[in-house]
């Protein structure tokens, strides 16, 4: 649905943007991640059009964001960090004003909009004043106008900055909610968020992608390895030489109280014959359970790494 091919973007000297390259499937939810200054705000204005690349592409359905830009936008919503909202005018008449500008029929705009409303929870204002909404609801009107045109593709940048906690619950729900229906991507530096809503995540730093993996398989490991953590009741001698001699064992650390930190490498599923060791060696097994790491964790392993 998205295809992002060795994205560049320089501002004289200085590259913002450096040979990126990632797709984002039909109704997958991809976190992009990154500290600020990064070039995550610069990725999204040349994937929705906003801006060109100094070199690469993007496609959006099939369709070239530069060669194709008309065909391409009709079927992407975009909410950038500071939505393109008009606080004189009413949120309905915002709607119906964005769905002229995004070229919607007269035959499926009132049913757009009306759709847009429940969706985003905002039928109970629609003729208030955008300028008179709190800002949670001011941040579900800029949602409504990305989606007002029944968009394929949805690019979310910040969406929740400047909430307070409910309405951060409240927009992450609806986020969410769009997951299946939609290409959704979430360009963000607050971590929980994209642990919460994605099913994938792009890290970016310096202008390069330094990790991209699905939140499942990230959450368990750091630099390729698995850690488990390994209890016996007693310890013997030659159990920390045992565990080492299995197939795939990289490393082992004892702590106390019988407490061992096992790590394997990447791919490789120790646990059935860690046990079996064990078991056998008479240590008296008490606990065997993989450890994972916090998305935090990972996030600052790579981009301190990559920062040398």
């Amino acid at each position: 649905m998205i295809r992002v091919q060795n994205l560049t973007k320089r501002y004289g000297e200085r590259i913002a943007v450096n040979g990126i390259s990632f797709e984002v499937q039909h109704g997958e939810i991809l976190g992009f991640l990154g500290p600020n200054g990064a070039g995550k705000t610069t990725t999204m204005r040349i994937i929705t059009g906003y801006m060109p690349p100094t070199e690469g592409m993007v496609e959006i359905d099939g369709f070239d964001i530069v060669e194709e830009p008309i065909e391409a936008k009709k079927r992407i919503g975009y909410l950038p960090e500071n939505p393109p909202l008009y606080n004189d005018m009413t949120v309905e008449s915002y709607l119906d004003f964005v769905a002229d500008i995004k070229g919607v029929s007269r035959n499926e705009k009132r049913e757009n909009i009306e759709f847009t409303l429940e969706r985003c929870g905002l039928a109970e204002v629609r003729r208030r004043l955008i300028g008179n909404l709190s800002k949670g609801f001011k941040q579900r009107v800029g949602i409504a106008q990305a989606l007002v045109n029944n968009p394929s593709v949805l690019v979310l940048d910040e969406p929740t900055i400047g909430l307070d906690p409910k309405q951060i619950i409240e927009i992450r729900h609806l986020i969410k909610s769009l997951a299946g229906e939609r290409t959704v991507i979430l360009s963000t530096h607050i971590l929980p968020e994209v642990t919460m809503i994605c099913t994938r995540v792009v890290i970016i730093n310096e202008g390069k992608i330094v990790l991209e993996e699905s939140l499942e398989r990230l959450s368990g490991k750091v630099e390729g390895a698995q850690s488990i953590l390994l209890r016996v009741s007693r310890g013997g001698e030659d159990i920390r030489d045992r565990i080492l001699s299995i197939r795939g064992v990289v490393d082992v650390d004892e702590g106390s109280s019988g407490e061992f930190i096992v790590r394997s490498g990447d791919g490789i599923d120790i646990r059935e014959e860690l046990a079996k060791t064990v078991v056998e060696s008479g240590c008296g097994l008490l606990e065997l359970r993989p450890l994972t790491h916090t998305l935090e964790e990972v996030f600052l392993k790579v981009i301190s790494t990559e920062g040398g």
